[in-house]
């Protein structure tokens, strides 16, 4: 399996911190923005991946990332010239992809839950997606379901048939670009990974997990807050969670622990 990090896109809801820099780049708690959605893949096994990004800051991406070495992966790099859709980004991987399945994410979606398993068990035949539960469905792809199954898929509905998001992870098999190479462009004017989904469902081929835990994008500056909050006690669990029953005159020895409640510690157990 391939791995696709979308990075690319104007962060227009981020200006004026993203007339300076590309979103992806700018810092999520302790790390780049980009280092999650690389990681998440990494985490799962995959070892060629490739970021598309704009042209503004391509450049600033191979310096940070750099051939992927210390990763423990292979990067390649691909720019987008021009915005146009997240469907479209991805048909610029068709000639790394091959004829491998592919595992694409957005750069700037953040996952608490370990997604190792699932996209490790995908057979590389159809479309697997990751569906979120929130209260603001209006701003993504909103699934409608029946018993377990995704009938349908709507793009930013004013009217939400459920509050299911589908997050930006995507698991794909080759046919993806067949099916991308015959979509027209959307009201707005791009290529909608919607309609690729909505595609996979009229073949029967889209299979859906929901997430038990928490994840966010970071395009607007609440979820770029919200995004902060989730990877600190992410790295707060990973490093502190086995002292987490500790009491608390001990946690004034670490900084990053000197502000937490006790009860906040023991959250970092669960």
């Amino acid at each position: 399996m391939k791995g696709i990090i979308l990075a690319g896109g104007e962060g227009n809801r981020l200006k004026p911190l993203t007339e300076y820099t590309n979103k992806h780049l700018l810092h999520i708690y302790n790390q780049p923005m980009v280092y999650y959605p690389l990681n998440t893949l990494t985490n799962a096994g995959i070892r060629e991946i490739l970021i598309v990004t704009g042209p503004k800051h391509a450049g600033t991406f191979l310096q940070l990332l750099g051939d992927g070495r210390r990763f423990k992966c292979n990067l390649q790099f691909r720019v987008q010239e021009k915005a146009e859709g997240i469907a479209h980004a991805l048909s610029l991987s068709k000639k790394f992809v091959g004829n491998d399945s592919c595992a694409v994410i957005l750069g700037d979606n953040i996952f608490e839950d370990d997604l190792t398993k699932e996209i490790k068990a995908f057979t590389g035949s159809g479309a697997h997606i990751f569906l979120k539960e929130t209260e603001s469905p209006q701003r993504f792809g909103v699934a409608e379901l029946k018993g377990k199954n995704v009938v349908k898929i709507e793009e930013k509905p004013k009217n939400p048939k459920s509050n299911y998001a589908v997050t930006g992870l995507y698991l794909f098999d080759p046919n993806v670009f067949e099916i991308i190479n015959g979509l027209r462009p959307s009201n707005r004017g791009e290529y909608e990974i919607t309609d690729v989904n909505n595609e996979y469902i009229k073949r029967g081929q889209l299979t859906a997990t929901l997430l038990k835990k928490r994840w966010t994008d970071s395009g607007t500056f609440e979820s770029l807050y919200r995004a902060n909050h989730i990877a600190r006690e992410i790295h707060l669990r990973k490093n502190y969670g086995a002292r987490a029953h500790s009491k608390i005159s001990d946690t004034k020895k670490d900084p990053a622990l000197e502000f937490m409640t006790k009860t906040q510690l023991q959250n970092l157990e669960t």
